[in-house]
């Protein structure tokens, strides 16, 4: 075994890089699961309450349905933000900690 797999076998059982796995394999599961209950929801609406989906907004020519899909495309770029953001405060320092000392 070669300096690099020995260090990738560090790096796999050192557990603060297993509780780092499965801090963001926690929030990639709940992030997912918001956005498919969202999704599901609004195609459920789709298929079972068009009439619902197709009142107009203030008299006009935009049903409602125009704007709770708007809603749902801009939660999946909100839950995107919030996995970006956490990523990029928390996870991406931990894992260049947990490398470098793998390294070692």
């Amino acid at each position: 075994m070669d300096q690099r797999e020995a260090a990738l076998v560090r790096l796999a059982d050192d557990p603060r890089y297993r509780r780092l796995v499965r801090r963001r394999g926690r929030l990639g599961a709940a992030l997912t699961a918001i956005m498919l209950v969202a999704y599901l929801g609004y195609v459920l609406l789709v298929a079972f309450d068009k009439p619902l989906l197709a009142c107009p907004l203030a008299g006009g020519a935009t049903s409602l349905g125009i704007p709770i899909g708007l809603g749902v495309i801009l939660l999946a770029i909100a839950l995107t933000g919030v996995y970006v953001h956490r990523a990029n405060r928390e996870f991406d320092a931990e894992v260049a900690a947990i490398v470098a000392e793998a390294r070692r």
